[in-house]
C-alpha cells in the first residue's frame, strides 16, 4: 500500500521525509516541483508539499457588483495571478493522490493547516483512505511518533477553517465593494476595504483616537521632598486645587522625623511560558520587532526544528514534552550550559504554567536541537525563547519592598523602594528581565531627618496613550477579535489602506471618516459583539456543537441586512469619505517646511512626473526633483547641512536609502556625476547613502501609481524586513551612486525638456518561501 504525506511547504516535507526514512529519501519529480520518496517497512511513501493554500474561494459568476453570495472553492492559480506558482504543485499532488492508497495530512496543526490538507484530499482523493499527523515540532522523534500515531482527519477543524474563509470572503468582498461604490458615486475611484475583523479593529483604534482628540488637559500639582537620590511624594498624591497644594506646601518643612519604615520580603514567581501574543510583545519590547516580523522569525526557527510551533495561544508546558530531556539538551549549547546545568542539578523541571491553554499546541519552547547557521534577528528571538523557557523552570526571585514615610513639618511624604536580594529566575531571563530597583536611604523609625529640598511641581493630565504594534495585538486578543495568526496582518491591511500611520499608531483622517461614516450609517460592520460571536461559533464548529453550514448561513443573513442599509445610504457615505480622502492625501504629501518662505513643501505632479514644490506657489517658486519610479516616505527630519527635508527612497527590488531634497547638498559630494544645470526640470534622481554608511534593506512597497498620494506610504510598524544572516558580510556602498537630479530652483517652463519615462513592467510574482506568504486572507 502506497502512502502520500502532504506537508505545508517544501522545507517541512524534507524534515518529514528525513525523519521517516533516516535521511535516505530520494528526490523525485521533473521541473521545479520536487517530492521525496522512500520505502518504510515495505510500503512506498511519498512526501510532497502544498505550499500553503492551493485552493481558495471565488465568485461563481464574474463581476464587480455587490452583494455577491454565490461562491465556490477552486484552485488558487485560477483565482489570483499571484498564485500561478501553485499550479505545478497542485499538478504533482493530483498525480500522487491518484497513485496512492492512503493520503496523510501533515500540514501545520491549526485550522489553516487542517484546511490546506483537507482541500487537497477532498478534491483529489475523496474515496481514498485519509489520516492526520499531529505534531508541534519538526524534530525527527516527534515526526516519527506522529506518523506512527496518525489518526482520522480532523474534519471539524477543517470545517472551522472553511467557515472562517467563507465568512471573511463574503464580508470582506461585499463590504469593501460597498465602500468603493459609495466613494465612486461621489466621483472618485479609490481602493478601500473593510472586513469582518477589519471593521471592529478600526473601531478600536478610532475610538482611542477620538478619546485623544477630545481630551482636555487638566492642571494638577505634586509636592516632592528629595533626600539623596530618593524622591518622596506627599501622601495626598495629585492636588487638583492649587490652593490646597499651596497650603500643604506651606505646612511642610525640610526638617522632620522618620514616621514609618516598613520592609517586606516578597517572592516573585517566574514568568509564564510564551504564547504567540506574549512572545510578540516581548520581542517588540526587547528588539523593536514588529508582530509580523516576530511571527516570521519564529516560523523560520520552527521550520528548522529549533522551536515548537509558534501559532499557539497556550502558556502551558505539559510534562509529556519531556522537559528534563530538553533542558539536558540545552546544557550542550555553551551559551546556555551554566543555566541549564543548574536546573538539572536542582532537578527543576516543573514550569510556572500560565492560565491560557491551546488544545492543539503547547507553549512556545526550544526543542533542544542545536541551531546551525542562523540569521541575526532569528538568533535574537531564539535567545529570548530559550531564556524564557529556562526562566519558567527557575527558582522564585526574592525581593524586599520598602515603604518609608517622613513627617516633614505638618505633612507626610512617602516613598516606595524595592530591591532584589535573591535573583532566582531573574538571572535566567537576563538581559530581558524587567524589574525596578529603587534603593531608599537607610533610615530608622523615630529618628530626625532633614531632606535636601522641597519642591512643588505643576503638571497636566495626559491623554490616553496611542496603541503600539504590540499593544494593539494584545487589545484585539483581549476582545477576541481575529486569531493569534491573523491579528498582525489585519492591522497591516489598515495601514495599507492609509487608515493608520506611525509607529505610535495614529488613525488618519481617512480612517477616522471611514469609521465615523460606518458607525453612523451601518454600525453593525464595526460591531465587536457580532464579530466575537462568530469567533465563538467557529470554535464551536471545532467542538462539533454547531455545524459549519449554520454559522455561514447566519453570517450571510446578517450581512444581507447590513448591505441593504448600505445601498440606501451610498450617496451620503461617499460624500463623507471624499473630503477625508482629500485631507489624507494632502497631509501625506507634505514633506516639511520650505527654507525660502517657511510654508510647506509637498509632492506635486506635472505632465513629466513628480517633484517637490512649495505650497506658497506662485509667490514662492522653490522646487526640487524626485527619483523616478520610487516610493517617497517623509521622515519628519531636516538635513543639518542644507536645511531641506529628508525623505527615504524605496525602489522595488533595490535597497532603500535616505536623502535630503537639495541635490547640491554637501552630503552628496561623493555621489558621482555633478548635478545638471538648472533648467532641465525634474528628471531621474538617484541617491546613495553618505560615504561609509550601508543602505538599508529595500522596502517591499510597490512602484508608484498614477496619483501623487500613491508616492507616499503610511508608516507601518508591522512591515517585516528581510532577515539578515549572522554570516552576512557588510558591503560598502556602490562605487558608482545613481545619477543626481537637477538642482533646486525656480519653477519655469524649462520643465518641458524633461523626458517622459514609461513605468517598468512588474516582474512575475515569485513563489513564497514559507506557508505564511502563501496563505490567502479574504478581507479578514
Amino acid at each position: 500500500m502506497s502512502i502520500l504525506v502532504i506537508s505545508e511547504k517544501p522545507s517541512a516535507a524534507r524534515k518529514i521525509a528525513d525523519a521517516l526514512s533516516g535521511g535516505k529519501a530520494r528526490t523525485m519529480g521533473k521541473g521545479k516541483v520536487k517530492y521525496l520518496e522512500f520505502v518504510l517497512e515495505g510500503q512506498p511513501v511519498r512526501v510532497a508539499a502544498a505550499v500553503g493554500h492551493i485552493y481558495g474561494l471565488k465568485q461563481k459568476v464574474p463581476g464587480g457588483a455587490y452583494p455577491v453570495f454565490d461562491i465556490e472553492w477552486a484552485p488558487s492559480h485560477e483565482i489570483q495571478k499571484g498564485s500561478d506558482y501553485t499550479k505545478d504543485y497542485l499538478s504533482v499532488l493530483k498525480t500522487l493522490c491518484k497513485e496512492s492508497d492512503e493520503v496523510v495530512n501533515a500540514c501545520d496543526l491549526d485550522t489553516e493547516g487542517s484546511l490546506i490538507g483537507f482541500k487537497v484530499i477532498q478534491f483529489n482523493a475523496p474515496s481514498k483512505k485519509s489520516s492526520r499527523m499531529k505534531f508541534s515540532t519538526l524534530t525527527s522523534a516527534e515526526l516519527k511518533k506522529a506518523f506512527d500515531a496518525r489518526g482520522p482527519l480532523d474534519v471539524s477543524m477543517a470545517q472551522a477553517g472553511e467557515a472562517r474563509h467563507e465568512l471573511d470572503w463574503l464580508w470582506g468582498i461585499n463590504a469593501s465593494r460597498a465602500l468603493m461604490a459609495a466613494i465612486k458615486k461621489a466621483g472618485i475611484f479609490r481602493i478601500l476595504s473593510i472586513g469582518r475583523v477589519q471593521g471592529p479593529a478600526l473601531h478600536v483604534l478610532a475610538t482611542r483616537e477620538k478619546e485623544i482628540a477630545a481630551f482636555k488637559p487638566e492642571p494638577y500639582w505634586q509636592l516632592f521632598a528629595r533626600l539623596g537620590e530618593a524622591e518622596f511624594e506627599h501622601i495626598h498624591g495629585k492636588f487638583f486645587v492649587q490652593g490646597e497644594a499651596d497650603a500643604a506646601f506651606g505646612r511642610s518643612s525640610k526638617d522632620g522625623t522618620v514616621q514609618k519604615v516598613e520592609a517586606t520580603k516578597v517572592k516573585q514567581k517566574p514568568p509564564f511560558p510564551f504564547d504567540l501574543t506574549t512572545l510578540q510583545m516581548e520581542a517588540y519590547r526587547c528588539f523593536s520587532f514588529s508582530p509580523t516580523q516576530t511571527l516570521q522569525f519564529a516560523q523560520d526557527l520552527y521550520s528548522e526544528a529549533w522551536i515548537s510551533y509558534p501559532r499557539t495561544s497556550s502558556q502551558q508546558l505539559p510534562a509529556q514534552l519531556g522537559l528534563d530531556r530538553i533542558v539536558m539538551q540545552m546544557a550542550q549549547q555553551p551559551q546556555y550550559a551554566a543555566l541549564a546545568n543548574q536546573l538539572v542539578a536542582e532537578k527543576r523541571f516543573l514550569p510556572n504554567n500560565g492560565p491560557k491553554d491551546d488544545p492543539a499546541h503547547p507553549a512556545i519552547h526550544p526543542t533542544g536541537e542545536k541551531p546551525g547557521r542562523i540569521g541575526v534577528p532569528q538568533a535574537k528571538l531564539y535567545d529570548l525563547i530559550v531564556k524564557r523557557f529556562l526562566a519558567t523552570l527557575a527558582p522564585e526571585a526574592k525581593r524586599i519592598k520598602m515603604n518609608v514615610v517622613l513627617h516633614l513639618g505638618q505633612e507626610d511624604y512617602a516613598a516606595q523602594g524595592a530591591r532584589t536580594v535573591e535573583p532566582g529566575w531573574h538571572a535566567f531571563y537576563a538581559p530581558y528581565t524587567k524589574v525596578e530597583e529603587v534603593t531608599l536611604p537607610a533610615l530608622t523609625e523615630g529618628n530626625p531627618v532633614t531632606v535636601d529640598n522641597l519642591e512643588k511641581v505643576q503638571k497636566e493630565t495626559q491623554p490616553p496613550k496611542r496603541f503600539t504594534a504590540a499593544s494593539i495585538i494584545k487589545a484585539l486578543e483581549a476582545k477576541n477579535l481575529g486569531t493569534k495568526a491573523t491579528r498582525a496582518s489585519i492591522v497591516q491591511t489598515l495601514f495599507d489602506r492609509a487608515y493608520l500611520t506611525g509607529k505610535s499608531i495614529q488613525v488618519t483622517p481617512l480612517g477616522l471618516q471611514v469609521e465615523t461614516a460606518l458607525e453612523k450609517n451601518v454600525p453593525e460592520i464595526l460591531s465587536e459583539g457580532m464579530t466575537r460571536q462568530f469567533e465563538e461559533e467557529m470554535e464551536a464548529i471545532e467542538g462539533q456543537t454547531i455545524t459549519k453550514e449554520k454559522v455561514v448561513q447566519d453570517g450571510r443573513q446578517e450581512l444581507e441586512k447590513i448591505l441593504l442599509q448600505f445601498k440606501d445610504k451610498e450617496g451620503p457615505i461617499g460624500q463623507e469619505l471624499v473630503s477625508a480622502l482629500k485631507q489624507t492625501q494632502s497631509s501625506a504629501n507634505v514633506l516639511g517646511p520650505c527654507k525660502a518662505c517657511g510654508k510647506s513643501l509637498a509632492i506635486r505632479k506635472s505632465q513629466y512626473g513628480f517633484f517637490v514644490g512649495c505650497t506658497g506657489y506662485p509667490a514662492c517658486k522653490m522646487l526640487y526633483p524626485l527619483p523616478k519610479e520610487a516610493l517617497i516616505k517623509p521622515l519628519g527630519k531636516i538635513c543639518e547641512s542644507c536645511g531641506t527635508p529628508q525623505v527615504s527612497v524605496h525602489r522595488k527590488g533595490k535597497r532603500s536609502f535616505t536623502m535630503c531634497l537639495d541635490p547640491k547638498c554637501k552630503t552628496k559630494e561623493n555621489w558621482g556625476p555633478k548635478p545638471a544645470a538648472i533648467g532641465s526640470g525634474p528628471s531621474e534622481t538617484g541617491g546613495a547613502v553618505s560615504p561609509g554608511v550601508r543602505p538599508s534593506v529595500a522596502s517591499t512597497s510597490s512602484a508608484p501609481s498614477a496619483s501623487a498620494s500613491a508616492l507616499v506610504s503610511t508608516t507601518s510598524p508591522f512591515t517585516a524586513k528581510r532577515p539578515v544572516s549572522i554570516n552576512d558580510v557588510p558591503s560598502a556602498p556602490s562605487v558608482r551612486p545613481p545619477t543626481m537630479a537637477p538642482a533646486s530652483g525656480l519653477l519655469k517652463p524649462v520643465l518641458k525638456s524633461a523626458p517622459v519615462t514609461k513605468p517598468k513592467r512588474k516582474p512575475p510574482a515569485k513563489k513564497p518561501t514559507d506557508s505564511s506568504q502563501a496563505r490567502i486572507d479574504y478581507g479578514d
